[in-house]
């Protein structure tokens, strides 16, 4: 199944704790995976960005916060928390489900929540309805920055295909030599040739001291994809250079034929970049792009106040 909510965790969690012992986060986490059933690709799933949280663990937290505002548990001590006696007799209601709508009931937990949230207004006929957000804060900053790289990316796609050749040739060079090969774009432009249809061929090295090399190709395209017979005639030419490793980019995109044919080439180890992969690698080496906003998450540092 996919990853639940906050919402959907919380009462999962309340029941989980309601035998009124202290339980801790990494026992909760690992009780609460095994209720929902989730594989370890899922637990383990993070959000985007560096040093990215992981995306069950933070809602664990989440839905811990909303209970604890809610006075529905408490937390005695940093990473530990318990059900108190207003989480227990929710419990006894037997109740089906919990959301943040259900918690509005309790005056601490609305007081929270109005001071920490913008309640949106939705029009109807009849009269105002609240329409709540389910997602935690890092998950809405998550979606925007998501939002924000794919726009980025389609821009900077666009721009490929707009730049002059020698710009083109320029970019490439620029973003091997930031992902650690090549040497310097000196070096690099001394083996690099262009092409009659709109690309370039070259050798570069795997590492400084030129231990190995790695032939590139590079196909400024717009609608055509890149078929099995272009990834064939890269391997000729790889097969004439004495070179065993190569790396195929393209503006465009790649037929399954031929994902499939370098799958089965066991003597050479081939990669292929296509426009969408090429413009979020310019993105992660930071090749035509610049930091425009820098936003620092910060938490209590517990250390800090402890003697």
């Amino acid at each position: 199944m996919s990853i639940p909510t906050f919402e959907e965790i919380m009462l999962p969690l309340l029941k989980y704790i309601s035998d009124g012992k202290i339980h801790d986060n990494k026992e909760t986490e690992i009780a609460l995976a095994k209720i929902f059933g989730l594989t370890d690709e899922e637990i383990n799933r993070t959000y985007q960005g560096q040093n990215a949280k992981k995306i069950f663990y933070d809602r664990i937290n989440w839905a811990k916060s909303y209970l604890f505002y809610a006075g529905l548990l408490n937390i005695p001590k940093r990473g530990q928390f318990q059900i108190t006696e207003k989480g227990q007799n929710l419990l006894k209601e037997n109740i089906q489900s919990l959301n943040t709508k259900y918690l509005l009931r309790y005056d601490e937990f609305k007081e929270f929540y109005n001071k920490n949230r913008k309640i949106s207004k939705k029009e109807n006929k009849e009269d105002e309805q609240e329409v709540i957000d389910s997602k935690t804060p890092y998950e809405r900053m998550d979606e925007a920055y998501k939002e924000m790289r794919e726009l980025l990316a389609r821009e900077l796609l666009q721009k490929l295909l707009e730049v002059p050749f020698d710009k083109f040739e320029e970019i490439v060079l620029d973003l091997l030599i930031n992902m650690g090969y090549g040497g310097s774009k000196q070096e690099a432009k001394k083996v690099t040739q262009k092409t009659a249809d709109e690309g370039i061929d070259g050798i570069i090295n795997e590492d400084r001291l030129g231990l190995d090399r790695i032939y590139v190709q590079a196909k400024r395209w717009k609608d055509t994809v890149v078929g099995r017979p272009e990834i064939q005639k890269f391997v000729g030419a790889l097969v004439g250079q004495g070179a065993k490793k190569g790396i195929f980019i393209t503006t465009s995109t790649f037929s399954k034929e031929a994902y499939s044919y370098i799958q089965k080439s066991n003597e050479m180890k081939i990669v292929l970049i296509d426009g969408i992969m090429l413009t979020q690698y310019m993105i992660d080496f930071n090749v035509g792009v610049s930091v425009q906003q820098n936003y620092e998450i910060k938490r209590i540092d517990t250390d800090y106040f402890d003697e």
